[in-house]
Parts: structure tokens; sequence; C-alpha cells
């Protein structure tokens, strides 16, 4: 078993993410005392004993409940322990067994799976004894865990290794992390219906409801043999409109999910049209030097004519002139019209970022753009462009030694990007030049 995969299940607010935080040594999962903060399935990996271990935070397990939400939870929850190799059960001890804990203890025993109860917020050893009042559920005997300080939390460890017959550590592997690929935009446009069509099963919870995705959600699917992960995202606001803290931590994961992607897919609603917040996100990940592609959901609902398509795109790029080099898809993430493009053309953008344009070609056509067009003279000074190098990838930053750096105009920098561009295929990847002294 190269890298066993460990369900947290449990109702509502017994401390599953706390846990999850804990174990990952990091906030990847929003925790708060409102009950019902985590929906869908978040994954992530940790190492105990030299033994990689991969867990599933899911959502509050609420039995016979057809809210729109629980019911989509609920489902959650069942599909992570059915892919698990392990079931960890967890439980309240300050507040006692209550029925949905019963019910789904029944349903982790149902289930066939190897599992472990956990009785979390037992803060200290005079609290030990309260796992005593869950043996009503006949599973094995529980353990006493605080996630909250970490207390027995390694005990807990211990016992999952020794649940899954793990004793020897797995030969180390070098494993390829590939492409990922963040999906973002305004809430209800359509990323996790998108996330959905893209794994062809339902990963992530769609509604009709904006907002309904709070943490940034990994899912991970091989195309073509390639290993790509996709990172469904919380819709980004403005601002100004925040209110409630839930959705600021959301947004905090999103503009995380952003840092850590090689390539953003950025959605827009095709009904609504290109906005102000909608620019402003292209701002954020350009800004962040991140390969991007537009891409234009729900074009099933648009009518359209001849020229619709080629009008949209022109309006587009008349509205924010950055575009001309990005590509710019048209979807239904509903019918799958063109989402096989996602894909390919994500890879493309990828791949063309992991290429460095070599220095005597770069400089071929930097004496081509200067021949064409010189820089002109400022303070009675001649500015002259002698060498140009790529110092870096992701995003390309193309080095310029210039004698005078300083006095060199912001238009003739943008022709120069543009002139580059012209030269070398950088069409969804984000070009930085740097003008340094000689």
């Amino acid at each position: 078993m190269a890298k066993p995969l460990i369900a947290i299940v449990g109702r509502p607010n017994v401390g599953k993410s706390t846990f999850f935080n804990r174990l990952l040594s990091q906030r990847q999962a929003i925790v708060d005392a409102q009950e019902g903060i985590t929906r869908d399935r978040i994954y992530g990996e940790m190492e105990w004993c030299a033994h990689p271990l991969k867990f599933i935070d899911t959502g509050g397990y609420i039995p016979e409940d057809f809210d729109i939400f629980n019911a989509a939870v609920r489902e959650q929850a069942q599909e992570a322990m059915a892919e698990s190799d392990l079931v960890l059960f967890m439980v309240d001890g300050k507040q006692g067994p209550t029925s949905s804990d019963q019910a789904l203890a029944q349903y982790v025993r149902e289930s066939g799976k190897p599992y472990i109860l956990a009785v979390n917020k037992c803060d200290g050893y005079k609290t030990d004894n309260l796992i005593h009042q869950f043996h009503e559920f006949g599973l094995e005997f529980p353990m006493a865990i605080s996630a909250l300080n970490g207390r027995q939390t390694g005990d807990l460890l211990d016992a999952i290794l020794k649940k899954l017959n793990l004793t020897e550590p797995p030969s180390e592997t070098d494993e390829e992390k590939g492409l990922r690929l963040a999906i973002v935009g305004m809430p209800n446009v359509g990323k996790s219906s998108l996330t959905n069509a893209l794994l062809q099963k339902e990963r992530t919870i769609v509604t009709p409801i904006a907002g309904t995705t709070r943490d940034a959600i990994d899912a991970h699917i091989k195309w073509y043999g390639k290993d790509t992960t996709l990172v469904d995202t919380a819709g980004l606001r403005k601002l100004a409109k925040i209110k409630d803290k839930i959705e600021f931590y959301s947004i905090v994961r999103t503009q995380n999910a952003i840092d850590s992607a090689n390539v953003v897919l950025v959605l827009i609603d095709a009904e609504k049209g290109f906005g102000k917040q909608d620019k402003s996100i292209v701002d954020f990940v350009m800004d962040k030097g991140k390969g991007l592609i537009f891409v234009v959901n729900k074009w099933d609902l648009v009518e359209k004519e001849t020229y619709t398509m080629k009008e949209f795109k022109e309006e587009i790029r008349y509205q924010f002139k950055a575009l001309d080099h990005y590509p710019l898809l048209f979807i239904s993430a509903l019918t799958k019209q063109r989402i096989h493009k996602v894909l390919e053309t994500a890879w493309e953008v990828y791949d063309r970022s992991q290429n460095l344009v070599s220095t005597n070609k770069l400089n071929d056509a930097l004496d081509r753009i200067i021949s064409k067009n010189p820089p002109s003279a400022e303070q009675g000074k001649v500015v002259r462009i002698k060498y140009a190098t790529q110092v870096s990838r992701n995003p390309a930053v193309i080095a310029l030694y210039v004698n005078h750096p300083k006095l060199v105009k912001t238009s003739y920098q943008r022709y120069m990007e543009n002139q580059l561009r012209q030269h070398f295929d950088f069409n969804g990847i984000p070009v930085k030049l740097s003008f340094r002294k000689k």
C-alpha cells in the first residue's frame, strides 16, 4: 500500500477539520465554530514514521436531512468512505453520543472498511473517561484525542499504521508533479461544474446558490498519461461586498491556490459578460505571473448568429487589451461543449512556460526589433539596448542590458514586449521585461 487513504468522518462540529489541519501543519481547511463550514472532500498528505499518508476531510454527516447542502455533503462523505482504505470515525467527547453519531456508526460498520473510533475534545487525562459513553456503538475500543492541542494524536497515527499493517517504510519513488490547474472566477460562473465535467464524476458540490464552494478543492486526473491536478476554488467577489468572515477565508484560499498553480483558468458567465470584477481577477493572475487561459462558460445559453463568437472576442479584447496574448475558449460545462479544449490548451500553455528562449535567438530578434524602431533619446542621452537574455520562467523574465535603463519610456517597453511576443511563442504566458544597467 504505497499511499493509504484515510477518510475522516463525523457529524458537524466534532473537530474533523481542526484535526486535518493539525496533521498537515497548515490551515488547509476552513475552521469555524459555525456548523457546516466544510462541504466538499478536501485531500491532504503528510508523513508519519516514514510512511506517506493521505487524509480526506469531509463535511458534517447529518442522516435523513434532505436540505440541498446536507444531502450533498452526506453523499460526499459516503464517497470518501467508499474510496478510503481506513475510516477515522470522529465523535465529540464533551457532547456525548447523539442519534447522528449512532446512525453514522452503523454506516461505518456496514461499510466493511477498517476503522478507528476517535473521541475528540479530551483535552486532559481527567477527560479520558469520556470515551466509555461510546461503547454503546458496539465498535472497537475508542481512542481519546484532542485535535485542538494535539494530545495523543501521535498515538492515533501509530494506531492507523498498525491497523493498515504498515511495518516497512515504502521505497522512495520520484513522483512527477505535473500540471496544477486552478479554476477561478466570480461566484456561480460554473467552476465546480467544469471540474466535475472534466473529471466525469460529481467531485464537488454544485448548486444554483452562489458561494457553494468554500475551500480550494484538489482533484487529480490523468490526461493522456499526464498527471493533472484540478483546483476548484471559491468565487471571488469585490472585497467591499464581503461581510462574512467565512467568505473572507475562502478568498484567501483561492488566492493561495493561484499562487501554487502553474496555469489558471479564469471563467466568466457568457450571459453576464466581461465586467470590472472579472478584469480585477485577470489582473491578479497576471500580476502573480501565472499562465492564463480565459474561458467563457455557459455558451449554450447565448443566442447565436454567424459572428456572435467573433464579436464577443473582439469586445473582450477591446475592454482588456492584454488578453490579446492569452487563449480564449468558449465552452459549456453543462453540455460539455468544447471542454476537451480546456486540458489540451492548459497543457500547451504549461509546456510553453517550461521553455527557455536561447540567448542567440533572443539577441537576433532584438537586433531586428531595434533596427525597426530604436529607443528615442532622453534628456540629451542616447539609449542603447546592448544585450538580452531570459533569466527566469513562470513568468518569463527577460533581462535587457541598457546604458540608461531608467530612461526607457513605458511606451517603448510595451513595444518591446509586443515585438518579442510576435517573434516567440509566449501565448498564455506573462512576459516581464527587466531593464538593467549594462
